[in-house]
């Protein structure tokens, strides 16, 4: 009898808003982790500094959750599960990862936030882009409309309470 091998599927989000807090003007990094369409883990954390831009803050968080992503796909392969395509990281901006050349936007940026270029280039994962009406991630990282949060609150999975 042959054995049938399920196929375990990574997904990722991650968002971020930027200089959000009122006290600190810090970001706060949100991220949403699926395996096989399940919600597994998630993250909402304030940043531990101040982003001079939007493209930082978004780049900050992207490496927050590629490490993730990477901790979930090397715990997986452990367990035999590999993993021939890369783990996609949805977020609404992708063009930091795509452009290997420094530019005005991203120079000041510490070199440590690069690792999500260097991931991106050796296909263990690809930012691909997720519009804002779609960005699950919102429900962790900033205040939104009522209508919005119950739309995005059931993409995540997470079911009203009942009263």
């Amino acid at each position: 009898m042959v054995s049938q091998r399920k196929c375990l599927v990574i997904q990722a989000y991650t968002n971020t808003n930027w200089a959000g807090s009122v006290d600190d003007q810090k970001s706060t990094n949100g991220a949403a982790f699926y395996l096989s369409g399940c919600l597994v883990s998630w993250l909402s954390k304030k940043q531990s500094s101040i982003s001079l831009s939007t493209a930082e803050e978004e780049y900050i968080a992207a490496t927050t959750c590629c490490t993730q992503v990477l901790w979930m796909k090397q715990t997986l392969q452990d367990l035999q599960v590999n993993f021939d395509e890369p783990i996609p990281i949805f977020c609404n901006n992708i063009s930091i990862s795509k452009n290997l050349l420094m530019q005005s936007k991203t120079k000041h940026i510490p070199i440590k936030y690069h690792f999500v270029r260097e991931q991106v280039a050796e296909k263990n994962i690809k930012l691909a882009y997720v519009g804002t009406k779609e960005q699950i991630i919102d429900t962790f990282t900033k205040p939104l409309p009522r209508e919005a949060f119950e739309y995005l609150r059931q993409k995540l999975g997470i079911l009203p309470s009942s009263h």
